[in-house]
């Protein structure tokens, strides 16, 4: 999410307090239940979700006009969220109760109660209301099966989804008026994140996670647009943007970002992994310190450029050489194609994947900066 949109939802979110205040905030009734996708282990699920007030939204079409678009842009981003309200959690026959804190989220730990079924990569339960089991919302929580032979953590805003941030016109008339049908994907990211997910064999289920400082106002937009372009959905990690008494505005990009790969990774610590980003950002610097935090567990790092600045580059070039030191790779470039090509060559995906993502970034790709070129420094990575 660019700066734009966080003085947007900042606004939004300031004038809807300013609102509350000036008609005395009234006792909020839950209307739905938003259930993130979860994740953990065959012995704990982590689940979280939020209750809020409003209506639910209509699935966006592409043909649907601006207007509509703006209203639920602010719809999504001025959310009546419910504080205090008691949900239930029931996954695999275990339950959990949590109790939503002053932004509408709830946070809940299920312990299954019988074993999840082998060689499945999402198991479904149900969220509903203590007190009004009408309002209830399917959650899918993933766990990775035995096949899986490595993760996947990647960036969204810049790395999966384009922000045009070279062009704020551009940018702000589709923040404001677009939505999930006229977004677009960077070329061949749907081929190349379905052969990681797929793996070399092409049976592997490898769960792929999204780390973005977006906020969860836009989590239906960004699920909805992953499942329009047939990219591999996974668990979202977002950001609460919203104001409390112990924070006024939003911790920065990198404590969340960092918190949020640090409990994947230590979820899961016999599961390597490979990190996605984008040069725009804090990406390069976040996981060169994952790297060196958690030896011989990062497979390899793919970074987009999106910031031809020979200075960044140069930057990300000396971050590169740091992670070669500490047995890791770093692969910064222009286009999908050439970290699917890495990823190939180290058998993480099938070569016979390539003439997908080749097809996909042709049909697809704009003209890149020649003078940002692709910067490879690796040692043989872990097993």
């Amino acid at each position: 999410m660019s700066a734009w949109g966080r003085m947007l939802g900042r606004a939004v979110r300031t004038l809807e307090e300013r609102f509350d205040e000036v008609r005395g905030r009234p006792q909020r009734q839950a209307r739905q239940i938003v259930a993130y996708r979860g994740f953990g282990t065959a012995h704990e699920l982590h689940v979280t979700g939020r209750v809020l007030a409003n209506e639910r939204l209509a699935a966006a079409s592409l043909e649907d006009p601006w207007w509509r678009n703006l209203y639920a842009t602010y719809r999504r981003m001025g959310s009546a969220e419910v504080p205090a309200a008691r949900v239930v959690v029931e996954v695999n026959g275990g339950t959990a109760e949590a109790v939503t804190d002053d932004e509408g989220y709830f946070r809940a730990r299920v312990a299954p109660a019988r074993p999840l079924r082998e060689g499945r990569l999402w198991h479904d339960g149900i969220v509903h209301m203590a007190d009004d089991t009408s309002i209830r919302e399917p959650v899918f929580v993933l766990t990775p099966p035995l096949e899986a032979r490595f993760g996947i953590i990647s960036d969204l805003d810049d790395t999966v989804v384009r922000t045009d941030v070279a062009n704020v016109v551009r940018m702000m008339r589709e923040l404001l008026l677009g939505n999930a049908r006229t977004r677009l994907p960077f070329p061949g990211v749907a081929s190349f994140y379905s052969a990681l997910h797929r793996g070399a064999g092409g049976a592997s289920l490898n769960p792929i996670f999204y780390v973005s400082s977006s906020p969860w106002n836009l989590y239906d937009l960004l699920v909805d647009f992953l499942e329009h372009r047939n990219i591999p959905v996974g668990p979202l990690l977002l950001r609460d943007w919203g104001l409390s008494e112990r924070e006024i505005l939003p911790r920065d990009h990198g404590y969340h970002k960092r918190g949020a790969i640090r409990q994947i990774l230590d979820t899961y610590p016999d599961l390597p992994f490979i990190l996605i980003g984008d040069s725009g950002q804090e990406d390069p610097e976040i996981y060169r310190e994952v790297v060196r935090d958690y030896p011989r567990r990062i497979l390899a790092i793919y970074i987009r450029n999106v910031t031809p600045d020979p200075l960044r580059v140069e930057a990300i070039q000396r971050l590169a050489d740091e992670v070669r030191d500490d047995g890791s790779t770093l692969v910064l470039s222009d286009d999908t194609l050439s970290a699917a090509q890495h990823a190939a060559q180290h058998d993480w995906i099938d070569a016979s994947e390539l003439v997908e993502v080749r097809a996909e970034s042709e049909a697809e790709t704009r003209p890149s900066d020649p003078t940002s070129p692709t910067v490879v420094v690796e040692e043989q990575p872990p097993g």
